[in-house]
């Protein structure tokens, strides 16, 4: 079939539909007419409806300038409607405080640490030390061999007992010059002087502990062949402890050499060290924006150790800002702005964010302390537009808005 075949059939059909709906349908008929359709036109497939409403019309003069005067008060009170005042639901500013605390995690090591090498190479015959025992400065923890080095002890003492005797002899004898006198004072100067020689090589058999601590475990065993590069023991001086952690930039103004912080140990769950600051580091790490803090902590009962981690937390006096709910807080084109109730009605208060919270958001702007700002009904809210509070009495929005 043609498509001209088909737009006809089809114009024929929604005729015939129209013409079922006007004859069945006495308001079909009425719509047809206030749409703008001829009453003529349209009376000719239901002419009941149409002499219906003309004579309902003529008989209702009054009814109709009612009518329109009832349109005219419904415009106007919807015009009104507009200023009618908003339901919104209000919180009150607060303050809070930014950069008031500080918290990081720090490891601690000992004041004075350690690592206890031989002097000397050769093999351990004796360790004198066990892990975890307290020592003190100079005590012997460990002896090499020392056979070879008693020998050279002693023939330096026999060497030095000949030039003694020497010299001395040279000294009261009349026939010796004083050129031999002086050689066999020489000599003796010498003999010393390899005697201390083996006596200090003789000394350096014995490891001892250069520092006051506390004995880790001892690695070595009797037996060992050891070197000058060989590791004995490590010393821990705990009577302190110190703890390095990691400030963000924005504190180095706030932290100074003796400040007070506390620590808390993974360790030791409840228990809270208080320490002191001993250095800052001199430059900011440009990778992390952070700065290196080394703090004290007092170890008197040995109750910490080196490698601890730490939890370290600083107060600061810190800066105040005026904190709204984060659902107040709107955005359009020039920014951040919250709706601000002031005598009943909305005030629009331009916002700078400080530092977002879960609860809360710091801003900088113009708010004090207690004023009302409008966390729900916001899409309705509009510039100078009276609002009512829930919650407040009805008569207080309506005195606004006259």
């Amino acid at each position: 079939m043609r498509i001209w075949k088909q737009l006809l059939l089809s114009i024929v059909v929604l005729f015939a539909g129209l013409c079922l709906w006007i004859f069945v349908s006495a308001d079909a008929a009425r719509s047809l007419v206030g749409m703008g359709v001829p009453a003529r036109l349209v009376g000719l497939i239901q002419p009941a409806a149409i002499d219906g409403q003309k004579t309902a019309q003529s008989d209702n003069p009054a009814r109709n300038g009612q009518g329109n005067q009832g349109a005219g008060q419904g415009q106007a009170g919807g015009q009104a409607g507009g200023q009618r005042a908003t339901l919104v639901a209000v919180r009150p500013v607060v303050t809070a405080t930014v950069n008031d605390r500080l918290t990081a995690i720090g490891s601690g090591v000992a004041i004075q640490s350690v690592v206890v090498m031989p002097q000397a190479t050769g093999t351990i015959d004796e360790i004198l030390v066990k892990a975890g025992q307290k020592v003190t400065k100079g005590q012997v923890l460990a002896r090499l061999d020392d056979d070879e080095q008693l020998i050279e002890r002693d023939k330096a003492q026999v060497a030095l007992r000949s030039a003694v005797e020497k010299a001395a002899s040279y000294k009261n004898l009349q026939s010796v010059t004083r050129l031999d006198a002086l050689d066999a004072q020489i000599a003796e100067e010498a003999a010393k002087l390899a005697l201390s020689t083996a006596q200090l090589n003789l000394k350096r058999r014995d490891i001892v502990a250069p520092i006051d601590g506390v004995a880790g475990i001892v690695p070595a065993n009797v037996g060992d062949n050891v070197t000058t590069q060989t590791s004995i023991v490590t010393l821990d001086d705990r009577s302190e402890i110190l703890v390095d952690f990691y400030a963000p930039e924005r504190f180095i103004t706030q932290i100074e050499t003796g400040a007070s912080f506390e620590a808390t140990s993974v360790s030791r769950p409840g228990q809270v060290f208080k320490g002191v600051i001993d250095s800052v580091d001199n430059r900011v790490d440009a990778a992390s924006r952070t700065v290196r803090i080394r703090g004290r902590i007092d170890n008197p009962t040995d109750l910490l150790r080196a490698g601890m981690s730490f939890q370290v937390a600083m107060r600061f006096a810190g800066e105040s800002y005026p904190a709204v709910d984060p659902l107040s807080v709107q955005w359009d084109a020039e920014g951040a702005f919250v709706w601000k109730v002031t005598d009943s009605k909305a005030q629009k208060v331009r916002v700078s964010v400080i530092q977002r919270n879960p609860d809360t958001v710091l801003v900088q702007a113009a708010l004090k302390p207690d004023d009302r700002i409008v966390t729900e009904g916001l899409q309705r809210v509009r510039e100078g537009q009276p609002v009512r509070i829930q919650g407040e009495p009805q008569r207080v929005a309506e005195a606004a808005t006259r």
